[in-house]
């Protein structure tokens, strides 16, 4: 009889520890709950303590009616959980530039595994992960991938373009130097420098798991207009 129980618990732990909503899903929530045009005001989406995926995620809306500008949404267990005004700070995004939706091909799940990819090619060990999807500079929809330690100590950094699922760059990891070390050492060699082998070692590095990257991004391409519309 233990045996029997033992075996209905094994059948029904999988419905019990249902994993965490990704991203595309939270944003799914707020299209469902507040309209899809709601989508074409999205600031930024963030997520912390991720294993691998956040307990809820923070999704800033444009919100010309509020005073700063913005508003700030928590999305939990497939629900708004609340709304409200947030600082212009909160934006996150480069001038709170909104995401343009149509150009996400990069799931929070599949940005988790082009990360530790990267920081299993780096040796960066971590416990959890932080999650902000903004634009950049140039407007581009954009992973930052916090790696933390079981501390919640920063462990290294990872920029993961949400269309085409390059690695841009890392901060604290391959040897703790950045890209910009790297790109600067290598223009120098070009000039007729010496690059010292470990540095060419870490930009070889880099550009291996580049290309192993978008191998792996490959496999977890996911559109998001395609998510949206799947009903």
């Amino acid at each position: 009889m233990w045996r029997l129980f033992a075996a209905f618990l094994l059948s029904i732990t999988p419905a019990l520890a249902q994993e965490n909503a990704t991203a595309y899903e939270a944003l799914s929530v707020v299209g469902t709950q507040l309209g899809r045009g709601a989508l074409s005001h999205v600031v930024s989406v963030t997520g912390v303590a991720g294993d691998p995926q956040p307990e809820k995620w923070k999704i800033i809306l444009e919100d010309p009616g509020a005073r700063s500008g913005v508003r700030e949404l928590q999305v939990t267990n497939e629900r708004i959980a609340s709304d409200r005004p947030a600082g212009r700070q909160a934006a996150g995004s480069t001038e709170g530039a909104t995401i343009d939706t149509a150009r996400l091909n990069l799931d929070s799940s599949g940005a988790y595994a082009v990360a530790s990819h990267t920081a299993e090619k780096s040796h960066t060990q971590f416990a959890t992960v932080s999650y902000t999807l903004r634009t950049d500079e140039r407007g581009e929809p954009t992973w930052i991938i916090t790696l933390l330690s079981r501390s919640s100590r920063p462990v290294g950094t990872i920029y993961i373009g949400a269309t085409r699922g390059t690695v841009k760059r890392t901060e604290g990891m391959f040897a703790g130097a950045t890209m910009e070390d790297v790109e600067n050492d290598y223009d120098r060699e070009n000039e007729g420098g010496v690059v010292s082998s470990v540095k060419t070692r870490i930009k070889e590095g880099f550009q291996r798991t580049q290309e192993e990257a978008r191998d792996i991004f490959g496999r977890v391409k996911r559109s998001f207009s395609d998510f949206i519309n799947r009903d």
